[in-house]
């Protein structure tokens, strides 16, 4: 018995290693090719473990999730007017018929990511060709997005792929060109803004003379006005005095001296000179006093 456990355990660890080598397994993400002697003998699409022939066959897992191609740099594309325009795009693609994919570009996934660029370069030379510059990036942007993802379909088919969307990331004009539209867009602001301008100060001058005009108006009917004012004061002061004179003339003749002595007076520097019998002395002779009533 002893002179068999050697043996025994010798099968266990052959066993085991044998097992190791045959049972593989498959994850969800993934699909499975199983090859016997360089040829496709099975593809498995289930997830789970599985079994292959140890040394005579070998399996090569391949990614069945979505995947990305991003250009590395934007490709210049001519529209419909004969101008450049730099387009970033990207395309989401994932493998559909996966012994179909091995078959055409042998799993290489850089190799498969080459031929759908230049199917969707190609699709979008077209489309771009036949539009102008304001439909590529505003008007017909989402049509030719999906007529883009249609016909490049038609190619992905052929190496077993299914594209899934195709993204303009964004459009741009070349710099030169760019550089071209910005002068222009600029002098086109400062010609505007120089309308303006001179809009402005036309409105502005109507509305100084307008002003300048309603000021002298209203000046003017001031000035009327006041003039009427001091007539009509001047008029009723003139009445007042000819009552007053009327009523008691000596009265109003002596108001009247005292009023210019005082006038006459006002300093101690002023100096009159009059006659000394001049009526202007008159009630500092003590003239005539008023009458009594």
């Amino acid at each position: 018995m002893k002179e068999k456990l050697p043996l025994i355990l010798g099968g266990l660890i052959l066993a085991a290693i044998l097992a190791s080598t045959s049972l593989f397994t498959v994850d969800q993400r993934q699909y499975a090719i199983v090859f016997q002697l360089g040829e496709v003998r099975k593809v498995i699409e289930e997830p789970g473990l599985h079994f292959k022939w140890p040394l005579v066959q070998n399996v090569r897992m391949f990614d069945r999730r979505i995947l990305t191609l991003d250009s590395a740099d934007p490709e210049r594309f001519i529209t419909s007017e004969k101008k450049n325009v730099l387009v970033d795009l990207f395309v989401k693609w994932r493998i559909t018929d996966v012994k179909q994919y091995y078959v055409s570009v042998g799993g290489n996934e850089r190799l498969a990511e080459t031929r759908l660029l230049q199917t969707v370069n190609a699709g979008l030379r077209e489309e771009f060709g036949r539009r102008t510059v304001h439909e590529v990036v505003s008007g017909e942007r989402d049509k030719i997005m999906e007529d883009m993802r249609s016909k490049a379909n038609v190619d992905a088919v052929k190496i077993g792929v299914e594209i899934v969307d195709v993204r303009l990331k964004r459009v741009d004009l070349p710099s030169e060109v760019s550089e071209s539209v910005y002068r222009r867009m600029e002098a086109e602001r400062k010609r505007v803004a120089n309308e303006l301008r001179s809009l402005g100060a036309a409105e502005a001058e109507k509305i100084r003379a307008d002003a300048d005009r309603q000021r002298e108006v209203i000046v003017a009917e001031a000035y009327r006005e006041a003039q009427k004012i001091k007539g009509e004061g001047d008029g009723r002061a003139a009445a007042i005095y000819a009552d007053a004179f009327g009523a008691n003339p000596e009265f109003y003749a002596f108001y009247r001296s005292m009023d210019a002595y005082q006038k006459s007076f006002r300093n101690k520097g002023d100096v009159l000179v009059l006659e000394p019998n001049a009526d202007f002395f008159r009630y500092m002779k003590g003239g005539p006093r008023p009458a009594a009533k």
